[in-house]
């Protein structure tokens, strides 16, 4: 959660951006809002691009888990054929 040091209004913004810009460069995060709804997070840029690689990270993680399980199911012998799979699909949605 932000602390109200931490929130910039986008109508102050225009007038004196530097400020905050040199508190994110430090290592602050900031919001700024708009109509009181917080709308834009500022943050360092090494921080998002952490953040960005973490994502990724993740997402790869993801992917070896499903080929992981999907190995396990063929060596249980838990496959069909995937020509006559897509044409059951396809009979399916145009039943529907």
């Amino acid at each position: 959660m932000a602390s109200a040091s931490d929130v910039i209004f986008v109508s102050h913004a225009h007038t004196n951006f530097s400020e905050p810009a040199e508190d994110v460069r430090g290592g602050a995060e900031k919001l700024m809002t708009k109509s009181g709804e917080a709308c834009i997070a500022i943050v360092d840029a090494q921080h998002l691009d952490s953040h960005h690689h973490l994502e990724r990270e993740r997402i790869q993680l993801l992917l070896i888990d499903e080929a992981s399980q999907g190995l396990n199911d063929v060596a249980a012998g838990r496959t069909q054929d995937a020509r006559a799979s897509l044409t059951a699909i396809k009979k399916r949605r145009a039943a529907a």
